[in-house]
């Protein structure tokens, strides 16, 4: 379909929630050697549970290289609901990568092609080259035969962003106003742009995402709506942990916050698992934990934040902690009309994200 010169909410579109109604789910098939350990085959294994447990609620969509069509096709083979495509990519990161979807509420779909460029560029970005990776938006939008909307001159990942689909939306300032991003713009400017794009009218900013997340503090690893005024944010009551302040932070922020109704939100709070870190291996044997910057040992932004709404489903990572079980509690509470499905997570964090990154829904329109 043809790039669309006006703006998303000049013609009626908008961007409804997680939870509304969806047709599918995209995500990617991992391969990158310097993303995934013992050359992908346990991540691929993670995404086969991934993929499996959304295709229990609904379609879903596998986006794989030439080189692994073959080899995603036979592991995911026998479920009608998977379908695996050709379409090239740098890495898994469909939340980030893909379309933003939105609606107009009377029939039609359309995807926000948002400028990508690898969590930073050539300022702090995670791997040289992103063309195919700034490509996959484009493909998604011809393939479902929608209209694009372009942001030229304007970098955003989805999953920096949180909508409630009333007007409101979360995000960090550590992300969005982050110099290798647009650091052309001014706050107010890239308000003007969520504004346009995802007729949106209340913008919460809050301070910091997770620490030592690699995107620059994506919300979707740290606060997310749950339903219109009611928020779920990251908690540690560990004053050593070095989430503890952001999360205090982030809690006075939304605490004084309205959303776009006049409603003050309601916050509940996600216990944090247990540190994870990054491991060295070779030849499929640890060799122990990677060095930080300052040779103490590289912690994982783990959270379980990072589930995707289905219909009729959660599917939420597990890290084999003690937390799992409180973190799954909490969400069939918060859901009580879907069904919690915890997947092991901890090899798609080595990779640097989890389940929400790696997915995109597609709503009904």
């Amino acid at each position: 379909m043809s790039v669309r010169a006006s703006k998303p909410r000049a013609d009626g579109f908008f961007m409804p929630p997680e939870w509304a109604p969806q047709t599918q789910i995209w995500t990617l098939w991992p391969e990158r050697p310097d993303s995934w350990r013992d050359g992908a085959l346990p991540a691929q294994a993670a995404f086969v549970a991934v993929i499996r447990a959304i295709a229990r609620f609904g379609p879903v969509t596998v986006g794989a290289s030439q080189t692994q069509f073959q080899n995603a096709s036979q592991q995911l083979a026998g479920d009608a609901n998977i379908r695996v495509i050709e379409l090239s990519n740098d890495d898994v990161w469909m939340r980030d990568c893909g379309p933003t979807f939105v609606i107009d509420g009377k029939g039609q779909l359309a995807a926000v092609d948002w400028e990508f460029n690898a969590w930073g560029g050539h300022e702090g970005g995670l791997y040289p080259s992103w063309d195919l990776d700034n490509q996959v938006a484009q493909k998604v939008a011809q393939l479902e035969r929608v209209r694009r909307y372009t942001t030229p001159g304007f970098v955003l990942e989805g999953g920096s962003i949180h909508v409630d689909g009333e007007g409101t939306l979360l995000t960090t300032a550590e992300c969005l106003l982050h110099p290798n991003r647009n650091p052309h713009l001014s706050q107010a400017e890239i308000e003007h742009y969520l504004r346009d794009y995802l007729a949106v009218d209340t913008i919460i900013w809050l301070p910091e995402g997770m620490y030592n997340d690699e995107t620059n503090g994506h919300i979707d690893n740290f606060c997310c709506f749950v339903r219109p005024g009611e928020v779920l944010l990251c908690w540690t009551d560990d004053e050593t942990d070095p989430n503890y302040s952001r999360c205090r932070s982030a809690l006075e922020v939304l605490e004084r916050s309205r959303d776009a109704r006049g409603r003050e939100l309601v916050v509940h709070r996600m216990p944090i698992p247990a540190p994870q870190y990054a491991i060295l291996e070779r030849d499929g044997g640890a060799l122990g934990q990677v060095p930080d910057e300052n040779g103490q040992p590289e912690r994982l932004a783990a959270s379980y934040v990072n589930f995707l709404i289905v219909n009729g489903g959660i599917i939420v990572p597990g890290f084999d902690d003690p937390q799992d079980r409180s973190a799954r509690e909490l969400l069939a509470t918060l859901f009580p009309e879907h069904e919690v499905v915890m997947v092991p997570g901890r090899e798609i964090l080595l990779g640097g994200g989890n389940i929400h990154c790696v997915t995109q829904q597609q709503p009904s329109p």
